[in-house]
């Protein structure tokens, strides 16, 4: 089991309370009022509106009308957010590995704390992962953002365990495959009328049949060939996550354009997160497949 192989965040989570859905304040009598009420979908050309409501007291109403492209426009530019915030995760990530592998701090961390080290790294890793995942959406964006960046802080510091095991030459070669790949797939998913986000539970099911095989086959049938079927494995199924991830961060992002700037930061974490694991995760199982080994 590699150290990229750890619980995604809340990757199917559906908002709930969205904006133009069932999103409301409570009035007088403590009841939850609409507090905005949605056309259908814009199609190209036509407004996007919506108009707000006063509480029980009608104390106000406002309107405003948004256009196909300012909504579309909207879009893209939260979308890349996650995406900008993702790529700052993997520049923190490989920082970190490379000046682990540089000053030796890895070997003198586990020669002071012995295995109880390394299980507590690990363990620290899966909380994080976890609590961010799960309460993301009630942090402070600063908070989380915070939390992410320690995150791949510290995958970076037992990533890096790589350098001892694979070339440089290798591993900046398959980095490279790596990201052509992820980029490729996530244009791909973007932009195919194939509808990824109805796989979910079929991807989740074979992320633990994953990770179950590979801990059972190291001690049943360690072998070379064993260990490349399974990277195999691991290739086609993140590369099936990354394509449901960005299809998924571009619907909480549709549910979530008119929350305000705070909600679109934490849920650019989450899916922040999301993509990140599936880059580290698909990039440790290219360098397992064609890796030069030392």
């Amino acid at each position: 089991m590699t150290f990229g192989q750890q619980p995604r965040g809340n990757g199917q989570y559906e908002p709930q309370g969205a904006p133009g859905l069932n999103t409301g304040y409570p009035g007088q009598d403590g009841s939850r009022q609409p507090q905005y009420q949605w056309n259908a979908a814009p199609t190209q050309g036509q407004p996007y509106a919506y108009a707000g409501q006063g509480g029980a007291a009608g104390a106000y109403a406002t309107t405003a009308a948004y256009s196909y492209e300012q909504v579309a426009r909207a879009r893209h530019t939260s979308v890349t957010k996650a995406y900008g915030e993702m790529t700052i995760g993997l520049l923190v990530t490989a920082g970190v590995a490379l000046f682990t592998q540089a000053t030796g701090l890895l070997y003198r961390f586990i020669l002071a704390t012995g295995g109880l080290g390394v299980i507590g790294l690990c363990v620290a890793q899966v909380a994080l992962a976890v609590v961010l995942g799960v309460r993301v959406m009630k942090m402070r964006p600063a908070t989380a953002r915070i939390m992410f960046y320690v995150y791949a802080a510290l995958m970076g510091f037992t990533l890096s365990t790589i350098f001892m095991t694979y070339t440089m030459t290798s591993i900046v070669g398959v980095l490279a495959i790596c990201a052509v790949f992820f980029l490729a797939l996530t244009m791909l998913s973007l932009t195919t009328k194939l509808d990824m986000t109805k796989f979910g539970p079929v991807l989740m099911v074979g992320l633990v049949v994953l990770i179950v095989s590979q801990v059972v086959l190291m001690f049943v049938a360690p072998s070379d060939t064993t260990l490349r079927l399974i990277a195999g494995a691991g290739v086609v199924l993140f590369a099936g996550m990354t394509m449901y991830d960005a299809q998924q961060t571009r619907r909480i992002f549709a549910a979530y354009e008119q929350a305000g700037p705070e909600m679109i930061q934490r849920v650019s974490i989450l899916c922040a997160l999301n993509l990140y694991l599936d880059f580290v995760n698909m990039f440790l199982y290219l360098l397992q497949l064609f890796g030069n080994r030392e």
